[in-house]
Formats: structure tokens, C-alpha cells, sequence
């Protein structure tokens, strides 16, 4: 009895949060509230230069970031045609149309539902002109972990991955399966961009894994190194 009402509550919550991301009322400040957190924050990089090593060169790439560091995404490659990966499932519908916002266009698709047309459909915009953005983690997790699909789709470009994410000096970490982030106003944020990744179009399965696992330890090396900036250097 007590699953049932557990299920009945789910399923209602899922029904409300449907009917209100509907409202484009919730995006827009969605949106309001990223563009004015991301005015008040002092912005710093690390590894930039590898970012536009690539510009220089007319290179497109893909870049990539775990799902709980998306929030501060939408700053860094404004201005520029970029496609996201996004899934179908309620809570993605939020982060894309703020995304849309931001400039950005969006590709649905997951590991569980489409996710392989969805990367060809991302792949042609690539070739197209585009630059590409996903969280190999999402949507569901397991947190931290590398999925199949950045690979894949740097695979079918030629593109290269581009592991970034971001830390904070002052910030909110919430108990969700990502470990959501969120930078508190007028604090500190350090973007910081790995080593690019390159997937060959004719690589067998086993060095896709091993691309795969070295996707994962490079974005966990970052991420590690972006929240511990601000404790072994302080704020100043």
C-alpha cells in the first residue's frame, strides 16, 4: 500500500513539473537568474589556450562536462553555433529551453531512448559548422562516469573532446545523483580545460574504451583540481 501511494505521488510530481516547465515563464527565469549569477562572479581559466589553439585553426570540437557542473556551461562557448545533447526526460526539458536562451540548439537523445540517432543528427550539424556540448554521465548517472556516447560521436566527426568543468570559491553542492553546483552570487569561478581527446574513425571497439576511460579520468582530474583550486591557493 505504501509503494502504491509512493508511485501515486511520483507520478504526480512528474504531471506537475511536465505542466510547468510547459510555461515558458519558468525558463526565461531560469535564464535571468544564470545571466545575472554569471555578472556577478570573477571568471578565471585555466588551459585556454588549448581552446583557442583550435579557434585559430577553424577546428570545431565537442566539448565535455559532467551532468552536476552544466549549470556555468552556458558561458562558455557563446557566440558561437553550438549544439547540445539533451535527453527526453522531464527535469532535460528546463535545461534546454534555457540553453535556447543562451543561443544554443538542441539534439534529443539518451542512452536509453534514441541515443544513437540523436549522435548522427548531432554529427551532421557538426559537419555542418558547429561546435557540440554534452555531459557523458547524463541523464541518470551513475555520477562521475563515462558514457559511450562523446566518443562516439567525436568518432563520426573527427572532432576533438574537450574536457572541461568548472569549481567555485562559495557554493551550493545538493543532494541529487549529480551533485548539482550551483556558484553563490559575487563569488569566484574557475573554468578549467583538460587535454584534448582525439578519436580516430577507424579505432575498434577496445580503443574506444580505452578513449572512454581516459574521457573519464581526465574530466575527473579537472574536476578534482577546479575544487581544490580556491582551498590551496584561497580566494584572492
Amino acid at each position: 500500500m505504501i509503494r502504491k501511494k509512493e508511485n501515486y505521488w511520483k507520478q504526480k510530481s512528474k504531471k506537475w513539473k511536465r505542466k510547468l516547465f510547459n510555461l515558458e515563464l519558468f525558463p526565461f527565469l531560469g535564464f535571468l537568474f544564470i545571466r545575472i549569477l554569471g555578472l556577478t562572479i570573477r571568471k578565471k581559466w585555466i588551459g585556454l589556450e588549448r581552446l583557442q589553439n583550435f579557434r585559430q585553426k577553424g577546428q570545431f570540437v565537442i566539448f565535455v562536462f559532467w551532468h552536476g557542473r552544466l549549470l556555468m556551461m552556458p558561458f562558455v562557448n557563446q557566440g558561437r553555433r553550438t549544439g547540445i545533447l539533451s535527453g527526453h526526460h522531464v527535469d532535460a526539458e528546463i535545461s534546454v529551453r534555457i540553453y535556447r536562451y543562451f543561443g544554443y540548439y538542441s539534439i534529443r537523445g539518451s542512452t536509453s531512448r534514441g541515443g544513437m540517432a540523436a549522435l548522427r543528427k548531432l554529427s551532421k550539424e557538426i559537419n555542418k559548422g558547429s561546435d557540440a556540448g554534452l555531459a557523458p554521465d547524463g541523464p541518470r548517472g551513475p555520477r562521475y562516469r563515462a558514457q559511450g556516447g562523446a566518443v562516439l560521436l567525436s568518432r563520426l566527426t573527427g572532432c576533438p573532446l574537450i574536457p572541461i568543468t568548472f569549481g567555485t570559491s562559495k557554493g551550493k553542492f545538493f543532494r541529487s545523483w549529480d551533485r548539482f553546483l550551483i556558484p553563490y552570487p559575487f563569488s569566484q569561478v574557475v573554468y578549467i580545460i583538460g587535454d584534448p581527446i582525439w578519436v580516430g574513425k577507424e579505432e575498434s571497439r577496445e580503443d574506444l574504451r580505452e578513449k572512454q576511460q581516459l574521457l573519464e579520468e581526465e574530466l575527473n582530474k579537472i574536476t578534482r583540481r577546479a575544487d581544490e583550486h580556491f582551498l590551496t591557493k584561497g580566494t584572492g
